[in-house]
């Protein structure tokens, strides 16, 4: 899983940015690899790594029918000779979406998991049972976050980000943010855009802090105002957003992560949520891929 490019920053320019006096620039994880895209990367690099040491045959792991970890674990495990096999939430389109025809073209097993089944996929019994069925294999949880994920975000930061003020980032399993939270400097603010609908996310953070026994030097902030109305949630201001973004300033972004987050953060912009000349770097975590299923289900055509 080599980088195939140097992540690339973006300066944003938009009139609202100059009449508060606020600087932002994005840091394009997106272009980091040619397929396995932002965060994700970062995410599976020493899970990956861990399973070959192990002498593991394969990759086991969930996720829904749009999934950007999934579509990353399946190139990613193809890459490095190690089979593929994901637990879908629920029913499996036919034909296969972009993001499952993707993943099922690099080699991926993909079963249907019945979503009572799959809310108890964390169960000690329900692992052993498809290790026994699936055989020697390294499970990686939904979404790829745990202790080697956040081990790979932490990397995310270089000593240029440092020199910024805040970072800004979506957030929705967590665990990019615990990696940042390992990483950022003392003065630093880091503010989370929750993807997901509801405050539980401030106790999972904790959760991954805990757990992880991370001791954050910087302050840290989630928004949980800017999901419009849940995961994969949407509204036409945001589509319309979104288009604007690409069209007029060459920043694509997806709907249900990176929208989202920038949409937020030019919002706190516009109400004088920062104080002038403070200079934000926003992370575009990826997930570009998951416009195709998108634009296919909802007709949006970003």
């Amino acid at each position: 899983m080599e980088k195939q490019t140097l992540p690339a920053y973006q300066n944003i320019r938009l009139p609202l940015l100059a009449e508060k006096n606020v600087h932002l620039q994005i840091k394009r994880l997106d272009v980091l690899h040619p397929e396995i895209q932002g965060n994700k990367y970062y995410k599976l690099l020493y899970n990956i790594r861990a399973a070959k040491e192990k002498g593991c045959t394969g990759i086991l792991t969930f996720g829904g029918a749009f999934s950007n970890h999934v579509h990353a674990t399946a190139i990613s495990a193809a890459q490095n000779e190690l089979a593929a096999i994901a637990m879908i939430r629920g029913e499996i389109p036919q034909p296969l979406n972009p993001t499952l025809a993707d993943a099922a073209g690099h080699g991926m097993q993909l079963y249907p998991m019945s979503r009572a089944a799959y809310r108890e996929k964390e169960d000690p019994k329900v692992l052993e049972q498809l290790q026994n069925r699936f055989g020697n294999v390294y499970v990686i949880p939904e979404g790829g976050t745990n202790a080697l994920a956040i081990k790979g975000t932490s990397q995310i930061l270089n000593t240029l980000d440092t020199e910024k003020d805040i970072l800004a980032l979506p957030v929705g399993t967590g665990g990019t943010f615990a990696g940042l939270l390992a990483s950022a400097h003392s003065r630093q603010l880091l503010l989370g855009f929750s993807v997901l609908k509801g405050e539980f996310i401030h106790a999972e953070i904790n959760r991954l802090l805990e757990t992880n026994q991370i001791r954050p030097r910087c302050s840290w902030q989630i928004q949980t105002s800017y999901h419009f109305g849940g995961y994969a949630k949407f509204t036409p201001e945001l589509i319309a957003f979104i288009k604007e973004m690409k069209n007029d300033y060459a920043l694509p972004l997806d709907p249900v992560y990176t929208g989202k987050m920038l949409f937020g953060l030019l919002d706190m912009v516009s109400r004088d949520r920062f104080k002038r000349g403070t200079r934000i770097l926003a992370i575009h975590t990826g997930g570009l891929q998951g416009i195709r299923g998108f634009n296919q289900r909802f007709g949006t055509g970003i």
